[in-house]
């Protein structure tokens, strides 16, 4: 089939290259323009725009496609379909309806739960045992379109960044598998029940709450592991968790205060129960075993963190 691709960051790249490896003749790939990046601020460009390139891509890096002249260069591709996966732009009504076959996304969760932003980690946030990839035909309404496939996993203890691969991955499969035969997949309409939407991300959110139980504290480290990171801060240094175990509410001393640590390997009190760390980040550091850490910045039972 003659496609358009439309994805930025490296969940995308897989889709992609599935694409490529099954043969289809992409006559355009659409990426996010390069942004500035780290303490440089050097331009960079996506992990879409780099894979394109690095295998004879044509990429092209419009900053909005509302304008009549980028929704004319795209209806001038006379595509079959376009690929969508996390692009960050939203398509207008020409550009839906320019491909013969339209525009299908994959989308990070089973719909019509998690519509929105940032499916995965509100899956984990939200303590869901189940997610997965959805393959939907779009329409103009925030991920409304009609499901063509669905795949499905189950959350377990990973974290964003496993997950997020982990859906990434499946979705380069299913989509390859619907172009593969377009009628033997239609879309079907979405259930009325159950729509939720997920919000982006606020990097405010990242902050540790010790006020909350030890299993949402878990969480919310695995759903901010890799980006924005959930931290704490001691004595003006911000600390991540990239990791940490729940440890049971019979283990925890009585009537421990939330956010004090309750002995020297970095167990931390919650409302009920204790989180025990296991990966951590100091500020401008690498990521290492809490064991490590603590063997060069002792932590002592009874601080308070923030």
């Amino acid at each position: 089939m003659r496609i358009a691709f439309m994805g930025t960051p490296p969940f995308a790249v897989p889709t992609l290259a599935a694409l490529h490896a099954a043969g289809h003749d992409i006559a355009a790939v659409y990426t996010q323009p390069p942004r500035p990046a780290q303490r440089g601020k050097k331009l960079q460009k996506s992990a879409v725009h780099l894979w394109a390139e690095a295998h004879g891509l044509p990429v092209r890096t419009p900053k909005s496609l509302k304008d009549a002249e980028a929704q004319a260069e795209f209806a001038a591709l006379d595509l079959d379909v376009a690929v969508v996966a996390a692009y960050g732009l939203i398509l207008p009504r020409p550009i839906l309806d320019a491909p013969r076959d339209g525009c299908l996304n994959v989308h990070g969760s089973i719909l019509p739960r998690w519509r929105g932003a940032a499916p995965v980690q509100r899956a984990i946030l939200a303590g869901d045992t189940e997610t997965g990839v959805t393959i939907m035909q779009m329409d103009a309404g925030l991920d409304t379109g009609g499901m063509r496939r669905v795949g499905r996993t189950p959350v377990d203890g990973k974290s964003a960044g496993d997950l997020t691969d982990e859906l990434a991955d499946m979705g380069a499969a299913l989509m390859v598998e619907v172009l593969g035969d377009l009628p033997a997949f239609p879309p079907e309409p979405q259930p009325e029940a159950g729509v939720t939407y997920a919000a982006k991300i606020d990097k405010s959110e990242a902050r540790l709450d010790f006020l909350v139980s030890a299993v949402q504290v878990e969480r919310q480290i695995r759903a901010f592991n890799p980006a924005p990171g959930a931290f704490f801060e001691l004595e003006g240094e911000r600390f991540k968790l990239l990791a940490a175990e729940v440890i049971h509410p019979a283990d925890t001393t009585p009537g421990a205060a939330p956010g004090v640590t309750l002995d020297d390997a970095l167990t931390i009190a919650c409302n009920p129960g204790a989180i025990r760390a296991t990966r951590v980040q100091r500020a401008g550091k690498p990521a290492m075993d809490a064991v490590d850490l603590l063997r060069g910045r002792a932590i002592a039972k009874g601080t308070r963190l923030a």
